[in-house]
């Protein structure tokens, strides 16, 4: 029996090829430097959420007051200044009087002014004086999170995490790298693309009726 050639089947290995060398392809591509260390940070965060301690009051006096402090029973102050020695309150009572101080100096015309139940006045931005607890942190967690990962806390080594592959997720990026990829890839669709079907529907009308 004669051995059939199919005309096919270099086709479709020569489809088969292009599809694997693209796939590997992708996956090899690096992944760009930047997202790759922003990745890094995030993770961090996320196995060390002791970063979000009140140490933190010091990166924004007046929004911790606004977000945290307000909510604070006065026992829950009593204990704060316990925990913070008496340098650690005094420092933190001198940055936020001279943050206060700043800003009456430079008003903010969405800022409105409410007393606390300990008989504190509290400066607020926009709807804070709105917020729940539970809503007031999150909105300082989120403020703090992405001071963390556009890398604006000096006092942070950043060198312990951007260079440390420890907290990278491979699978995650080189997944994010195909897709990528592959959305790159997909060919838009052209001006003239359905005019050979329409140009040939065009030309087998004749506008006579055939019987």
């Amino acid at each position: 029996m004669p051995l059939i050639l199919d005309d096919h089947l270099p086709q479709i290995d020569t489809l088969h090829m292009s599809m694997s060398t693209s796939a590997s392809t992708s996956a090899n591509r690096p992944i760009p430097h930047p997202i790759r260390i922003r990745n890094r940070r995030k993770r961090y965060l996320e196995s060390h959420p002791q970063y979000f301690s009140p140490d933190l009051e010091s990166a924004s006096p007046l929004l911790y007051d606004r977000l945290i402090r307000r909510f604070f029973t006065p026992a829950d102050r009593e204990i704060e200044r316990r925990q913070k020695g008496y340098a650690g309150s005094l420092e933190a009572d001198l940055l936020r009087s001279e943050a206060k101080l700043d800003e009456a100096q430079h008003p903010d015309a969405d800022t409105t002014y409410t007393r606390t139940e300990t008989g504190e006045i509290v400066a607020n931005v926009g709807n804070e004086e709105e917020l729940s607890k539970e809503e007031a942190y999150e909105r300082w967690y989120v403020v703090m999170e992405r001071r963390f990962l556009d890398g604006e806390d000096v006092d942070f080594d950043y060198g312990i995490v951007d260079g440390s592959e420890e907290y990278d997720d491979r699978r995650a990026e080189e997944r994010d790298a195909e897709e990528e990829y592959f959305d790159a890839e997909e060919p838009d669709a052209g001006p003239g693309e359905g005019e050979g079907e329409g140009k040939a529907r065009l030309e087998g009308e004749t506008g006579v009726q055939d019987f």
